[in-house]
């Protein structure tokens, strides 16, 4: 099979209908859940509409300057989206870059070793190839730092005065933190870990579908999976591991202290 099937206006509405099936049964069991599936649905209406204006425009375009622009502009917005996701955050502008820092730093390390050594477009900063392939990284960084984040500073939030407790008695904060630092560890990590368990049995990534619906064939298109798993895990390993070491960090002192006055309530 070569091409891909056109989809119309029609087809996206038949589709919608589930969703409108399910804001009716949260009213009929008064879930009070359709104003938020309805302003989802508009919200990512809207999105996927511009993104594809300013999509086909780049790749037009063809300008690594705007494709560098827009990828800046991925990041700020994963960026906040790591600082609205946590309970409580470390205070100014380290609430932002830490998280923001920890995931673009990965993100950018993996999407250009990925672009410029095993998928090689010409140029190797091409749009089409640079722009998806980081924006599926930088996601799936962006989920595990985030929850990577959290963790740590609700579980030392928590944990205060055992660690505290243990500091007294002589333990560098390192030490005394370590148990907290590997539970947000294994927090971050685990998205990733499920979504590769359930990969192929469970469920189809995106990705390999779309390549399977518009003619590619599955072998070529699972390759291709495979490679933008391990890209992703290696990402999100990074990026978390860089964010929660530097939270943990930023939250003691040369004198060993815990810091918590650092962290600000995030405002829920």
């Amino acid at each position: 099979m070569t091409g891909y099937i056109e989809l119309s206006i029609w087809d996206i509405v038949l589709a919608a209908l589930f969703l409108a099936l399910n804001a009716v049964l949260s009213i009929t069991l008064r879930l009070r859940l359709e104003r938020q599936l309805l302003i989802a649905a508009l919200r990512m209406i809207v999105q996927l509409l511009m993104i594809g204006l300013v999509l086909r425009a780049v790749f037009a375009a063809g300008s690594p300057w705007l494709t560098l622009a827009l990828a800046c502009a991925m990041v700020g917005f994963a960026g906040y989206e790591i600082l609205a996701r946590q309970q409580s955050r470390l205070a100014g502008l380290w609430g932002y870059t830490l998280g923001a820092g920890a995931m673009t730093a990965a993100g950018s390390i993996v999407t250009l070793v990925a672009l410029t050594s095993q998928i090689q477009p010409e140029p190797w900063w091409s749009p089409q190839y640079a722009l998806p392939i980081f924006g599926m990284i930088l996601g799936n960084t962006m989920t595990g730092v985030s929850l990577g984040l959290d963790t740590l500073h609700a579980t030392l939030a928590a944990e205060r005065r055992a660690i505290e407790a243990q500091l007294l008695l002589g333990r560098t904060s390192l030490e005394a933190m370590l148990p907290m630092i590997r539970r947000a560890l294994r927090s971050g990590f685990t998205p990733i870990i499920n979504a590769m368990a359930a990969t192929g049995v469970v469920s189809l990534p995106g990705m390999m579908t779309g390549q399977i619906l518009s003619g590619v064939d599955p072998q070529e298109a699972v390759k291709y999976q495979l490679l933008i798993m391990f890209l992703i895990g290696g990402a999100t390993g990074l990026g978390v591991l860089g964010a929660v070491i530097g939270s943990a960090q930023r939250l003691t002192d040369s004198r060993h202290r815990l810091r918590l006055d650092r962290l600000a309530d995030a405002g829920r």
